[in-house]
């Protein structure tokens, strides 16, 4: 199977034209929306959430999910969890995605995903440049967080880019064509040199590579998108240490997986007690 790591490269010189359009604190909290420019040339938001005074913290990137039905299928979807780890030390950065633009996945064709996941994991990495340039951030407790797309893409980036000391995988599936599949529909010959175009890309061809990064799974006994048999295919590929969480919900998940997580980041990221 071919290298296709050395394709998530990006020449890091390029200016990111940073731009903060708002900013707002609150208890504690600081709040930046932030606009910059992808390696590609396109323009993206971004909101970055932290503790307002000054020290030394922990940082995470979260990347949302798809869902075009949903109304935090875009970057608000982890706000509340971003607000919750800033009053423990965490500065977050929560991204737009390709999958922001609701409209996106019928809008693509199949011979339009290998360039674009390309593009994705390059915009990953440029958001962690983009994280890990607050001067108070301590690089060695970075975590990531993916839900759906954004946990498929997030084993990319990790396969390419050391920098993550953890990560939360959400309700992903463990190759890209379970889902690019869906629409447009491709049969025969066509759909299996899809299939097999996408393999060196797919995610469980690279979760290995995580390690020695702690992994947390998170799955829905009731997910349609993602049957549990692929579910534990996706698990079963990473190594050790992992850790595999089951909950009683769908593909969006639960306010018990949320809780789960947020202890899960805690621990990982040596956070003090809420309390203190």
């Amino acid at each position: 199977m071919p290298d296709v790591l050395p394709q998530f490269e990006y020449d890091h010189a390029i200016p990111m034209q940073l731009r903060e359009i708002a900013s707002h604190e609150q208890d504690g909290i600081a709040e930046r929306l932030l606009t910059y420019r992808t390696p590609a040339g396109e323009r993206r938001v971004a909101e970055l959430v932290r503790p307002a005074a000054p020290g030394t913290y922990a940082a995470a990137l979260f990347v949302h999910w798809y869902e075009p039905e949903a109304a935090d299928s875009n970057r608000t979807q982890f706000q509340p969890e971003a607000q919750a780890l800033a009053r423990r030390g965490v500065v977050s950065l929560l991204i737009e995605t390709l999958w922001s633009d609701r409209d996106w996945f019928l809008k693509r064709t199949q011979a339009d995903d290998i360039d674009s996941s390309r593009r994705q994991v390059i915009e990953l990495r440029q958001a962690l440049d983009l994280l890990l340039a607050e001067p108070d951030v301590d690089p060695q407790r970075v975590a990531y967080v993916g839900h759906d797309f954004g946990a498929m893409y997030g084993v990319l980036l990790g396969a390419a880019d050391p920098r993550p000391a953890c990560y939360v995988l959400m309700a992903g599936t463990p190759r890209f064509p379970d889902w690019f599949l869906y629409a447009p529909r491709l049969v025969g010959d066509q759909r299996a040199a899809f299939i097999a175009s996408m393999a060196p890309y797919d995610p469980i061809a690279h979760v290995a590579r995580l390690a020695p990064a702690p992994l947390l799974f998170q799955f829905g006994s009731a997910d349609p998108h993602v049957p549990s048999e692929r579910a534990q295919e996706f698990f079963d590929a990473a190594h050790e240490p992992k850790r595999l969480a089951w909950y009683a919900a769908g593909h969006g998940l639960s306010a018990d997986a949320r809780a789960d997580r947020l202890a899960w980041l805690a621990d990982q990221l040596g956070l003090p007690d809420p309390a203190h």
